[in-house]
């Protein structure tokens, strides 16, 4: 922690703020890269980014984050196409949540362990959402990494990562069976269960269980206006991935808090 202690002086606060929502905007813009090439099996460095309907390569001034989108009125600049305002919505989501970590972390360990975790959040939380996938390519490395990770995160201990695994796959690979087994069908994706593996390993076992609660009160709170409101079928296929993602990078900042406040009193 005395490494970036001088960092972490309050006079720097603003500026180093600043600096974090432009790093984090950047980094946003490449999630979005991520987000559109990882389902579709392509290479997330070459090509330079181009327009997913004509395929024009973009140019730098044209590729600024949040700006250039505002700048070219949510429009390609070769076909005039519509662009999704998802896109600038992800480095938007990606700059604040940068901010937010220094906020609550300082430059410190623990801030760097969880942007890393948070980016591949925000990357899954996208792809669940537009494609109802959760790629291994993602989840699998992102265990490994959540697990070394907790021998240098202070806010973690290695066997808390350890069972955070154990915990967040075997709850939801049972309530799988069971659901399969009565109902006859899927209930729940592998990919969302791999997911739940991951979040335990970067915020242990507590924190997992939290993520859980929260991902299923919030996917069954949508799934009633879904069917309610929208008037969709009973079976259609939520991403659940998706809120496991929102409740995960809740959990980062107010898991502790309301673990604490429950369960330790």
């Amino acid at each position: 922690m005395q490494h970036f202690a001088f960092l972490n002086d309050p006079s720097y606060g603003p500026l180093i703020q600043i600096y974090l929502f432009i790093v984090g905007a950047v980094i946003g813009s490449f999630l979005n890269v991520c987000i559109h090439r990882i389902p579709l099996e392509k290479s997330i460095v070459t090509p330079g980014s181009g327009c997913p309907r004509c395929g024009a390569i973009i140019s730098w001034y044209y590729n600024v984050p949040i700006l250039s989108y505002l700048w070219l009125r949510g429009r390609c600049h070769n076909c005039k196409v519509s662009i999704s305002p998802l896109y600038p919505f992800v480095e938007l989501l990606t700059a604040v949540f940068y901010v937010l970590l220094f906020r609550y972390f300082g430059i410190s360990i623990p801030f760097f362990v969880y942007a890393i975790f948070g980016s591949i959040t925000i990357v899954l939380i996208f792809i669940d959402y537009h494609h109802r996938l959760l790629p291994h390519v993602l989840t699998i490395p992102g265990i490994l990494i959540g697990i070394v990770s907790s021998f240098v995160n202070p806010l973690i201990r290695p066997l808390d990562s350890l069972i955070g695994v154990i915990v967040g796959g075997l709850i939801p690979l049972i309530t799988l069976l069971l659901y399969k087994w009565i109902r006859k069908r899927e209930g729940m994706g592998h990919g969302d269960i791999v997911m739940l593996a991951m979040v335990g390993a970067f915020l242990g076992w507590q924190q997992v269980l939290i993520v859980l609660f929260f991902s299923s009160l919030l996917g069954s709170l949508v799934g009633i206006v879904i069917i309610f409101i929208l008037r969709k079928e009973a079976d259609y296929m939520l991403p659940f991935g998706t809120f496991i993602g929102i409740a995960a990078l809740a959990a980062i900042f107010w898991g502790p808090r309301l673990w604490t406040f429950y369960f330790a009193r």
